[in-house]
């Protein structure tokens, strides 16, 4: 998705959230800083990393995660896909013995198995947003191989793909790396949320509150979004 169309969206979701543009420009540039001290990738090269295949799989954190990477497991050879989990799905992933290839993160998920999952060879792209500053400013350091992105114009080392939570951004970018399948995991899109996409949660599942299902809603619709306008087939596994 260009950024001008892209930005359509952007200033819905600002006014819709009451979030701050300001605050999100602070944070790219600051991750912008950060990766032009430390290193970082470029499009370019993580689409050569992940060149081997065509056909993605996305698994995010939703109700569904646990059974569809088990379902996976039994019945795909996942040497053939590339491998992206979106934020705390990567806890899922690593409790099933399954290394994510690209983790899409905005910091909020479990950053130890995160970090793992980078010591054992994933790429992290890691966004920028106005929540996030504090982390931004210390954890990009931490990572061996990183690709930094932004909601807000794009910036520098930032690239914008489009997409709003770390689910629908993981499958924007997907498209971004040359997907011409994706395939998604644990993507309920519905009114439950997971210990996976909220750490601190004292069950494995509850309900989502107002905030949550806004941005389900948000996810969801973004994903339409590319299954009506990308060169690309989306298939569910929760559809099936």
């Amino acid at each position: 998705m260009e950024f001008g169309l892209w930005e359509k969206y952007y200033i819905e979701i600002l006014e819709d959230f009451g979030f701050s543009r300001e605050a999100d420009e602070e944070s790219a540039r600051l991750l912008d800083e950060v990766l032009s001290t430390e290193g970082c990738l470029t499009l370019e090269e993580l689409r050569e990393i992940v060149g081997f295949s065509d056909k993605f799989i996305v698994f995010g954190a939703g109700p569904s995660i646990k059974e569809h990477v088990k379902m996976l497991k039994e019945e795909y050879d996942l040497k053939n896909y590339v491998l992206v989990s979106a934020d705390g799905a990567t806890t899922a992933m690593i409790e099933e013995r399954i290394s994510p290839d690209v983790v899409a993160t905005d910091l909020d998920g479990n950053l130890d198995d995160i970090m793992l999952a980078d010591i054992r060879g994933a790429n992290v792209v890691i966004h920028a947003h106005g929540d996030n500053i504090d982390k931004i400013a210390t954890l990009p350091q931490f990572f061996t191989s990183v690709l930094g992105t932004t909601q807000a114009q794009p910036i520098g080392n930032l690239y914008n793909f489009g997409g709003f939570t770390d689910g629908d951004r993981a499958i924007f970018l997907a498209v971004a790396l040359g997907a011409s399948e994706i395939t998604l995991a644990g993507m309920d899109f519905g009114d439950i949320v997971t210990k996976y996409s909220r750490p601190k949660l004292e069950t494995e599942t509850a309900m989502a509150d107002d905030f949550k299902r806004k941005k389900l809603r948000y996810a969801e619709m973004l994903t339409n979004w590319i299954k009506e306008n990308e060169p690309v087939e989306i298939i569910n596994l929760c559809d099936k």
